[in-house]
Formats: C-alpha cells, sequence, structure tokens
C-alpha cells in the first residue's frame, strides 16, 4: 500500500475549525549535491497549497525551496460546523499532485 502524502486532522474548538495537516514531500532546493557524483540534485518542491471547505477556498499558500522536508501545516478558520469535509491539496513544481480531505470532529 503507498504511503499516504497529507495526513490531516480537522476539529472545531470554540466556534472555530482548527486543521493540522503533515504532507509527505522529499523537499529538495537545488542546491544541494549528490555526495557520490558532486553532481546538484534538481529542485523538488510544494509550490502550491489549497484548503476548501464546502466549495470555498479558506487557504492558499505559494511555497518555494526554502520550505522544509515534510512540511505541517495549521490554521484556524470560521464558518464551520462539526461534521463537515476540509480538503487540502498540493501541487509541486514538477507537476506531482496530491490531495486528502478529513471530517470536522
Amino acid at each position: 500500500m503507498a504511503k499516504k502524502k497529507i495526513r490531516i486532522r480537522a476539529k472545531m474548538k470554540g466556534g472555530v475549525a482548527e486543521v493540522k495537516a503533515l504532507m509527505s514531500h522529499a523537499m529538495e532546493t537545488g542546491l544541494r549535491k549528490n555526495k557520490k557524483t558532486g553532481k546538484k540534485i534538481p529542485a523538488h518542491f510544494i509550490q502550491d497549497v489549497t484548503c476548501t471547505h464546502k466549495g470555498n477556498t479558506v487557504l492558499v499558500a505559494s511555497w518555494g525551496p526554502a520550505i522544509s522536508k515534510n512540511p505541517y501545516l495549521s490554521f484556524k478558520f470560521k464558518g464551520a460546523a462539526k461534521g463537515d469535509t476540509v480538503t487540502i491539496s498540493w501541487a509541486d513544481n514538477k507537476g506531482g499532485k496530491a490531495s486528502a480531505d478529513a471530517k470536522i470532529g
């Protein structure tokens, strides 16, 4: 079974939805060198992260090569209710994509 690319949790706290996500990605900057060959490892990083709730975009992030490997994202937004679904998706600079849903608890 393939490893999940995004692990997401969402819960209500005081009328605000709190979303936490852990994304699995190597996040290469393009500046590191392969120790055996001495050649630079090509850049490979998440560029765009989007979160939607009920068809509305609640978060848009534009990332670059300076974000760490396997990035963690946490944010809050209003207007959600228990049982609603939140979707997080990302796209990287090489065309890779991932998406995950979570019900707000």
